[in-house]
Order: C-alpha cells, then sequence, then structure tokens
C-alpha cells in the first residue's frame, strides 16, 4: 500500500455477522454444525471417489475436486467466522486478511470454471458416448483441471493485489465476517475506479465464459437427447445432469448477485447474509445434492458401509 497514513496499517477489525449477544451462541452453535457437516460432507465425497475404483472415472474426479474447492474456501472463511461469533477482539493481520481473501478466490473462481468443465464432460458423455473415453481421457481431465486452478490462481493474485495496494487511511473495521473485495473498496479512502472495472472485466469475462460453455453444452445434450426413441432412456440420459444443474445455479445465481454489480449498490449488511450462503451453506449442499440424486454414490456408500461391518 501506499501513502503516508496506509504504511502504519498492520491490522483489520472483522465486524462479524452480529453484535448482538443474545443470539451469538444460539447462531455459533447453528453455523458450527454446518461447518462440520460441510466438512464430513466433503471429505466423505472425496475419500470415497478416492477408494472406490468404480468412481474413477471423469465425471466422479471432477465431482472430487469440486467438493477439494468447497472445503478449501469454505475453510478460509469458517473458523475465522466461527471464532469471532465467541471472541471480544475480532482483529486480522493485514496479511492474514489478504491471504484468506486469496484463498477464498482461488478456489470460488475454480469452482465456477469447474462447474463449466463438468457441463462438457456431461455432454461428451451423452452426445459422444462411444468416444467418451477417448475424448475425456486421464490426460485430458488432467489438462482440463490444471487449466482450471491455473485461471483461479491467477484471477485471484490479481485481485488480491490491486486490493492490499489500496491506501486504507481511515477507518480499520471492516463490515462483514470475512475480507471480501465489497466491503474492502467501500473501507478504501483511494480510486478504486480501476478495481470496479478489472472485477467487472475479469469476473464478467470468467462468468460469460463458464455459463455460455454451459448453455452451449446442454444445447447440445437437449439435442442428443431428443433423438433417444425410448422415454427411459431420455430420462436416465437427463438424469445424470440434473445435480449439475441444480448445483450451477445455486452457485452461479448467488455469484452473480455478489459481485457483478455497481459498488454503489452494495448493502453490506444484507450481503452478509448472501455470503454466508454461498460461503458456508452452498459448499455443504453440494456434496449432498450429488449424493441423494447420484445412483452409483449411493451403491458406493452401501458397499463401503457393508465392508465396514463384515
Amino acid at each position: 500500500m501506499d501513502g503516508g497514513n496506509c504504511s502504519s496499517l498492520t491490522e483489520f477489525f472483522l465486524l462479524g455477522i452480529t453484535n448482538n449477544p443474545e443470539i451469538k451462541v444460539t447462531l455459533f452453535t447453528m453455523f458450527l454444525a454446518v461447518y462440520l457437516i460441510n466438512l464430513l460432507a466433503n471429505l466423505g465425497m472425496i475419500i470415497l471417489i478416492r477408494m472406490n475404483c468404480q468412481l474413477h472415472t471423469p465425471m466422479y474426479i471432477f465431482l472430487s475436486h469440486l467438493s477439494f474447492c468447497d472445503l478449501c474456501y469454505s475453510m478460509a472463511v469458517g473458523p475465522k467466522m466461527l471464532t469471532d461469533l465467541l471472541a471480544k477482539s475480532k482483529s486480522i493481520p493485514i496479511v492474514g486478511c489478504a491471504l484468506q481473501f486469496l484463498i477464498f478466490c482461488i478456489f470460488a473462481d475454480s469452482e465456477c470454471l469447474l462447474l463449466a468443465v463438468m457441463a462438457f464432460d456431461r455432454y461428451q458423455a451423452i452426445s459422444n458416448p462411444l468416444l467418451y473415453t477417448v475424448n475425456m481421457s486421464s490426460r485430458m481431465c488432467s489438462l482440463l483441471m490444471a487449466g482450471v486452478y491455473l485461471v483461479g490462481t491467477a484471477d485471484a493474485l490479481i485481485h488480491t493485489t490491486l486490493t492490499f495496494r489500496l491506501c486504507f487511511c481511515g477507518s480499520n473495521e471492516i463490515n462483514h465476517f470475512f475480507c471480501d473485495i465489497p466491503p474492502l473498496l467501500l473501507l478504501s479512502c483511494s480510486d478504486t475506479q480501476v478495481n470496479e472495472l478489472v472485477l467487472f472485466t475479469i469476473f464478467g469475462f470468467i462468468e460469460l465464459s463458464t455459463i455460455s460453455g454451459i448453455l452451449i453444452s446442454y444445447c447440445y445434450i437437449t439435442l442428443s437427447v431428443l433423438k433417444i426413441h425410448s422415454t427411459e432412456g431420455r430420462f436416465k440420459a437427463f438424469s445424470t445432469c440434473i445435480s449439475h444443474l441444480t448445483a450451477v445455479a445455486i452457485f452461479q445465481g448467488t455469484m452473480l448477485f455478489m459481485y457483478f454489480r455497481p459498488s454503489s449498490s452494495y448493502s453490506l449488511d444484507q450481503d452478509k447474509m448472501t455470503s454466508l450462503f454461498y460461503t458456508l451453506v452452498i459448499p455443504t449442499l453440494n456434496p449432498l445434492i450429488y449424493s441423494l440424486r447420484n445412483k452409483d454414490v449411493k451403491e458406493a456408500l452401501k458397499k463401503l458401509k457393508n465392508k465396514n461391518f463384515l
């Protein structure tokens, strides 16, 4: 950060979700339960896919990476949020603030891109079933995942660098429960037009690219499914996409609402609830959505359960 008073800033204070002491314990208990379910569900999904050879297919490899992304960005936010609900001091060093945002941004961006990759995988499986194993080889899956994490990391580094080069010469109280771009831009006394432009440009490009990719994939999927003569065959083909479409709708819709708008329209108190949804609830919902609607995952869970009882 540049400027005389900027250099003296060493920490921020997170105002957290609420200052009402009467509901803090209740919120802590509720969010702790959700967070633990999140950890168990995502770790369980990753371990289950790794342990079961029948799930070593591109679809489930991508699903394990989805759980990994959910796990990482919720862990970047969750523990600090839970601690601050009961702690008297809610300070966070500026380096810790930058690191928290960097990790969150890397894996949130990666998940956004990964959902598009998963749509492409479903397109290959339904539209080109005979060439599926060739087109979605292990090498292709590795290249796609490397691209996802590379773009996610590059985007996160750009936003983190630009945000933490701003001057914070006034209040150091962040009206949020974690270090995110909107409250930090509002807190800065620097000109944030460049940050907002970069946010709209890069995030807009990523969102436009991924949503377009998903829509195009599902257009081809729909055309392929309509060519299937049997009703049972059509239902089976579409059923493999329902979980993915649900995850896309929830995640992309929330992200667009949070970030794809001018800073003048931010309402941080309202946005805290939305942020809670995508940092805590969505990572918990994703493994449940895929496990409850996926026959292969259910069978793998039954086999693992029976194996443990033998």
